[in-house]
C-alpha cells in the first residue's frame, strides 16, 4: 500500500491523529503536514476567526487547542495542495470551497454527509462539535429535508466527566445517529458517547481515513 498524504488545518506533527488513522486502517503509511506549518504562535494568533461561521478548531503540536479562521486556512490550502501528488486526506470535517478540483482529494465533510444520508435518510442527527459558537452553523450545514439536527459542544481532549456530560445532553435530544464532527475526536470520545447513547456513533477520522485509503494502490 502506498503512502497517504494527510494535510491538517493546523501544524504537524500530530501523533494523536496519526494514531487514530493507524487504528482505523492498520498498516497504512501516512505522511502528515499542516496548512499552518512554518508559522509562529504569534502568526497563528493573527488568524483568529472573523465570526462564528469562520471558526475552526485545531490542536497545535504543543497540545494547545486553538480557534482559527476557516477563510485563512482555505487560502493556505489553495496554495499548498497543488504541490502534493497522489491521494490526499484533508484532516478537517469543515466544508471547504474553492480548493483544487481533483478526484483524489478527500474532504471528510462530503464523505460524512453521504454516509449519514445513506444510513439516516430521515430522523434526527446528533452532532458533537468543538465550540459552542459552531453549533448553529454546523447544524445548518448538516440539516436537510426530513432530517433534524441537534448538537452539543465538546472540546477535543476533554476529560471523562466532560465527555459524559456532553453525551447525556445529546442523549436528551433522542438522536437516531451521532456524528463526532471534528477530526480531532478520538476512539475514547466515541466510546464515551456510545456508552450513554442508544444509537450508532460515527468517528469522523475513522470514516475519512478508510475512505481515503480506498484510493491507494495495494
Amino acid at each position: 500500500m502506498t503512502t497517504l498524504r494527510v494535510v491538517t488545518i493546523g501544524q504537524a506533527p500530530r501523533p494523536a491523529l496519526e494514531a487514530e488513522i493507524a487504528a482505523a486502517v492498520p498498516g497504512l503509511a501516512v505522511a502528515l503536514e499542516g496548512a499552518l506549518d512554518g508559522l509562529t504562535r504569534t502568526e497563528i494568533a493573527a488568524l483568529a476567526p472573523r465570526d462564528d461561521a469562520d471558526t475552526l478548531f485545531t490542536p497545535l503540536p504543543s497540545g494547545e487547542g486553538v480557534a482559527i479562521s476557516k477563510a485563512a486556512v482555505t487560502e493556505r490550502l489553495r496554495a499548498r495542495l497543488p504541490a502534493i501528488s497522489g491521494p490526499v486526506l484533508l484532516a478537517c470535517t469543515g466544508a471547504f470551497k474553492g480548493l483544487p478540483e481533483r478526484v483524489d482529494l478527500v474532504q471528510p465533510s462530503a464523505v460524512l454527509n453521504a454516509l449519514a444520508g445513506a444510513i439516516l435518510p430521515r430522523g434526527r442527527l446528533g452532532l458533537a462539535v468543538p465550540f459552542a459558537e459552531q453549533v448553529a452553523t454546523l447544524c445548518a450545514e448538516r440539516r436537510r429535508p426530513g432530517l433534524e439536527v441537534a448538537a452539543v459542544a465538546l472540546r477535543p481532549g476533554s476529560d471523562d466527566a466532560a465527555r459524559e456530560a456532553a453525551a447525556r445532553d445529546l442523549a436528551a435530544t433522542r438522536p437516531d445517529l451521532v456524528l463526532l464532527d471534528c477530526i480531532s475526536y478520538t476512539r475514547a470520545d466515541k466510546a464515551a458517547f456510545a456508552a450513554v447513547l442508544g444509537c450508532p456513533v460515527l468517528l469522523s477520522v475513522a470514516v475519512a481515513a478508510r475512505a481515503a485509503a480506498c484510493l491507494l494502490d495495494g
